[in-house]
């Protein structure tokens, strides 16, 4: 009994992280209002689910507010670009599929030919926010890492697309969802996303001791 009331036990570890997902959750989509932030926002979103609600370091918002403030002005550009980009494409598919009737193949292969460029963008899209948390790239280095990660590993992209997916239909079939899918979404694809990334972080030298850098992501 005394066990339970121990605020280290599993019982309480995992409510302490839903909370906090409940927290970012909230906080990533108040910054989502304004377009410009919406960059910025999923990228400290993923920093933060993983350095503190994973690996148990440092602390929630401070770490989220540093990784909005140090990647905001590339996120920023991403961020407004596949906003723009989903927002064309969600209008191009409305209407190829509305002119879809049976003595009209050509706007059937226009949709499926938006479906597959809306998926491309989406896979790419995926990888782009936890990638610019962890590494210093510029943007055209970013994309073209990025495009190359969710076709090299495309189980692994395919698996994030669809918790994704199970999230914004959560979100739009009960409203309140939007309390905790953000940050459980970003938590559920982190154990894939760090798998992909892994294969691609330095590791330290044998024998070398580098004391001054907190190397969280290696853990």
């Amino acid at each position: 009994m005394n066990n339970f009331f121990n605020l280290d036990n599993k019982f309480f570890t995992t409510l302490g992280k839903v909370f906090d997902m409940m927290c970012l959750s909230v906080v990533w989509a108040l910054l989502c209002i304004p377009i410009i932030t919406i960059g910025p926002a999923n990228t400290a979103m993923y920093y933060a689910t993983v350095k503190v609600i994973r690996r148990e370091r440092g602390y929630l918002m401070r770490e989220f507010f540093r990784s909005f403030r140090l990647n905001f002005k590339r996120a920023a550009i991403l961020g407004v670009m596949f906003t723009i980009m989903f927002v064309v494409l969600g209008f191009d598919l409305f209407y190829a599929r509305a002119s879809i009737n049976s003595e009209n193949n050509s706007s059937s292969i226009l949709f499926g030919v938006f479906v597959a460029i809306t998926i491309l963008i989406a896979s790419v899209s995926t990888y782009v926010y936890p990638v610019l948390s962890r590494f210093d790239m510029t943007i055209k280095q970013l994309l073209k890492a990025c495009i190359f990660l969710a076709i090299r590993h495309l189980p692994f992209t395919a698996g994030m697309l669809v918790i994704t997916a199970a999230g914004i239909v959560a979100v739009l079939f009960y409203p309140l969802a939007i309390f905790l899918a953000p940050a459980g979404v970003t938590f559920l694809n982190s154990f894939l996303m760090e798998r992909v990334m892994k294969k691609y972080m330095p590791k330290p030298e044998e024998g070398e001791e580098n004391t001054s850098k907190d190397e969280w992501y290696l853990e």
